[in-house]
């Protein structure tokens, strides 16, 4: 109960009872009726609010923000939806790549709604289906990329999950902002492999360096003994 509705309530209620007591009892009573009336009919969103309303089993509407009436009893609120901006962590385990690396992918996903008709009447809960999707859309994600283009272009992954997670939301009224890949782990083994691979490729290229510092190195010497081979003097 908002603090309104409570204080309302609370003023009726100690005037029915104060008046029943003091003078008649049946005034008393209708006071007490207005604050039973007064805590099941008035209601009161908050401005990120709004409440999705049925009157009879039939959508009446959607209400809020600001205090507002409902019928006690014909009118029932099925849903109270938050509209600000929520953040939704995901991840998949030992989810394997295109080329059947096992990795685990931890990721955060910000979303709003921005229906709130569709997110209390399409899905029986949107929180739920929106963190499924994710882990769904993310192996799927996972399983059509290679190891490399995963570790080094994460934004085109995000990119790619934002498009596809936002297509299915959009049907439920939730509009997807961004998603983020937060960390992506491999294997132990494999990442000490990599690291033997990186440490041979700056071998490979330090030896490729200095080889060609002692090809020019010996040019030069061949140049040198050429002139000294002409001129006597000069040696």
């Amino acid at each position: 109960m908002n603090p309104i509705t409570l204080f309302l309530t609370t003023v009726f209620a100690l005037l029915g009872i104060g008046l029943g007591a003091a003078t008649s009892p049946w005034l008393g009573a209708r006071f007490i009726i207005i604050a039973l009336l007064i805590a099941a009919a008035l209601k009161m969103a908050n401005t990120w609010q709004k409440f999705v309303v049925l009157r009879a089993g039939n959508l009446q509407g959607v209400r809020g923000p600001g205090l507002f009436l409902i019928i006690p009893v014909i009118d029932n609120v099925v849903a109270v939806i938050d509209e600000r901006i929520q953040i939704t962590a995901f991840n998949a385990e030992q989810a394997l790549t295109r080329d059947t690396v096992p990795v685990n992918v931890d990721a955060i996903i910000f979303w709003h709604v921005h229906d709130a008709r569709q997110a209390a009447l399409e899905i029986t809960n949107y929180r739920e289906a929106i963190d499924r999707v994710a882990q769904t859309s993310l192996r799927e994600m996972i399983g059509s990329s290679m190891l490399s283009s995963l570790l080094s272009d994460r934004k085109a992954a995000d990119e790619h999950l934002r498009d596809v997670i936002g297509l299915k939301t959009t049907q439920w009224g939730v509009t997807v902002m961004s998603v983020e890949i937060r960390d992506v782990a491999i294997p132990v083994a494999l990442q000490d492999a990599m690291s033997r691979q990186a440490q041979a490729e700056r071998e490979k290229q330090a030896r490729v360096i200095l080889g060609s510092a002692e090809a020019e190195v010996a040019g030069k010497f061949v140049e040198a003994a050429t002139i000294y081979a002409g001129n006597p003097a000069a040696l």
